[in-house]
């Protein structure tokens, strides 16, 4: 059973809450997709059995067409916050990962063209593997972090925080404007360009800063 760990590998003791997600929060993974800038920031949830660990095998879906990668930077809270400032939502934060929000892109295609939420797609089991966490003091500049994906030993995915058209501590206070966040919920802030399909036997890299650096692979 999932828990959250730091980036050495020893058991975080707090709970394994929910996965708060914002899609479409870098241009130009917004013009690979041909998608529209949202307005505001497009949030949507992934329940905690979303949650495994990164640094285990990838189990990806094999029956319900491509399982695409989406890298994104992931925070992981260690206090409540509702309605929080900014200063507040600061102070929540225990530390920095990575996480891969795994998506049925073509289950996906299907829901957005009969206009239906993207649960199905996005929020099936083991679809949130998360890295181990780095304590937040070691990332004073939240906006100037850098993260990459290699498959098969080709780059497939590079970000930088700087890019997010919702920065990070505006988002997680934006978020508990309109739902609580609790201690052990994660954020995932966005993917930038360079999405997939991940098919088992996939050879996976995916590093952040010169920090966490993950090699794994992809199971069915």
């Amino acid at each position: 059973m999932y828990q959250h760990s730091d980036y050495l590998g020893n058991v975080l003791p707090m709970p394994v809450g929910k996965v708060v997600c914002i899609g479409r929060n870098y241009l130009d993974h917004i013009d690979e997709m041909n998608s529209a800038v949202p307005t505001s920031p497009l949030l949507f949830l992934k329940p905690k059995a979303a949650l495994c660990s990164m640094h285990a095998p990838l189990v990806v879906p094999t029956d319900q067409g491509e399982c695409h990668n989406e890298l994104e930077i992931a925070i992981l809270l260690d206090k409540p916050l509702t309605k929080a400032s900014e200063s507040d939502a600061r102070a929540a934060i225990w530390g920095v990962g990575l996480g891969l929000d795994l998506t049925l892109r073509e289950v996906q295609k299907t829901l957005k063209n009969q206009g239906q939420p993207w649960e199905r797609a996005k929020s099936f089991d083991n679809s949130s593997p998360v890295s181990g966490f780095v304590p937040a003091s070691e990332f004073p500049a939240l906006q100037d972090i850098h993260f990459s994906l290699h498959i098969n030993g080709e780059l497939r995915q590079r970000g930088h925080s700087a890019l997010m058209l919702h920065k990070i501590i505006p988002l997680i206070a934006h978020m508990s404007a309109f739902f609580s966040l609790d201690a052990g919920d994660v954020i995932l802030t966005g993917t930038p360009k360079g999405v997939g399909p991940l098919v088992p036997g996939d050879k996976v890299r995916a590093s952040l800063e010169k920090i966490i650096e993950i090699n794994t692979q992809v199971v069915g």
